[in-house]
């Protein structure tokens, strides 16, 4: 069959393929498929494809996005969770033989051996439609896998991308906001009404471009110690800094100390988390591991 992208943006036609196979939307999944072609060419001109690229899809749903990515790139390797959806995936997707679609959660896979059985050793970019639900799980895996992408373009919950490009001080500041701008440059494309879904969630969406950035915008000496200590501030969001990074117990570091490393790093007593920077962070961290390592400069 290879339905065109025309077809595939029409409800009409959507809900007639699924009926045709037997498939009803699972909201469990997230499934909430789009069915505008100007957001998905939003989409595809935030992806920046030249047709030398290689492309991992997360959540194929019936093959809408997947069939645009395999025009504009060299070769896609797709995943979908649902299993109900790969006879429709197979015959929309029958006549793209660039197109590898793999059934598995997302969460679950071996994404290293993955990208690895199919891009080798070259640089590949995300592209997908996230689940709310899984939306933060899936993006902080692949911050923190040293996976070799390049960029990734994501829709999201709107909630989230506020978080994900939020600045210190703001109210949707917190630990999403600090990893993402630690490992890429995000940058919000669009927000995505929810009537260009179906069937529509009850909130708004938003296109994400992550970036990945060459090297973090802070030098930190250690950076999982730097991670304990967002974490600990925003695990707290609403006890004093001081307060909230004495529950660390770091070797070395009593409350007292850890007072003279806030004086230091000046940071007066009563901030908390969302008061401070990155680069705050980073001269805690810092400060802290040279105190931990009873190094005095």
């Amino acid at each position: 069959m290879g339905k065109d992208i025309q077809s595939l943006t029409s409800p009409r036609v959507v809900k007639e393929l699924m009926a045709r196979y037997g498939v009803s939307f699972k909201k469990g999944l997230g499934q909430n498929f789009l069915i505008d072609r100007n957001i998905l060419a939003k989409i595809i001109n935030a992806a920046e494809l030249d047709g030398e690229d290689l492309i991992l899809e997360i959540g194929a749903g019936i093959g809408t996005l997947t069939k645009e990515l395999a025009k504009a790139a060299k070769q896609v390797v797709a995943i979908e969770i649902d299993d109900r959806l790969l006879p429709i995936l197979h015959d929309v997707l029958s006549g793209y033989s660039n197109v590898n679609l793999i059934h598995g959660d997302i969460l679950k896979l071996d994404i290293k051996q993955v990208t690895e059985e199919y891009f080798g050793d070259q640089p590949f970019k995300v592209v997908g439609n996230l689940p709310y639900y899984i939306s933060t799980p899936v993006l902080m895996m692949f911050l923190e896998s040293g996976l070799r992408y390049e960029s990734m373009v994501v829709m999201v919950q709107k909630e989230v991308a506020l978080r994900m490009t939020a600045a210190a001080g703001t109210k949707d500041y917190g630990m999403l906001s600090i990893a993402v701008q630690y490992y890429t440059c995000p940058e919000i494309i669009a927000i995505v009404s929810a009537n260009v879904f179906i069937p529509p969630p009850k909130v708004d969406s938003a296109i994400v471009l992550l970036k990945r950035r060459p090297y973090p915008p802070v030098r930190v000496e250690d950076s999982q110690l730097f991670f304990q200590v967002v974490r600990a501030a925003f695990g707290h969001r609403r006890k004093t800094v001081l307060n909230a990074l004495t529950a660390l117990e770091l070797e070395g570091v009593d409350k007292e100390r850890l007072h003279a490393v806030l004086n230091r790093c000046s940071i007066n007593s009563p901030m908390r988390g969302e008061d401070l920077t990155i680069q705050q962070y980073a001269d805690i961290a810092n400060e802290l591991w040279f105190e931990s390592k009873k190094v005095y400069r």
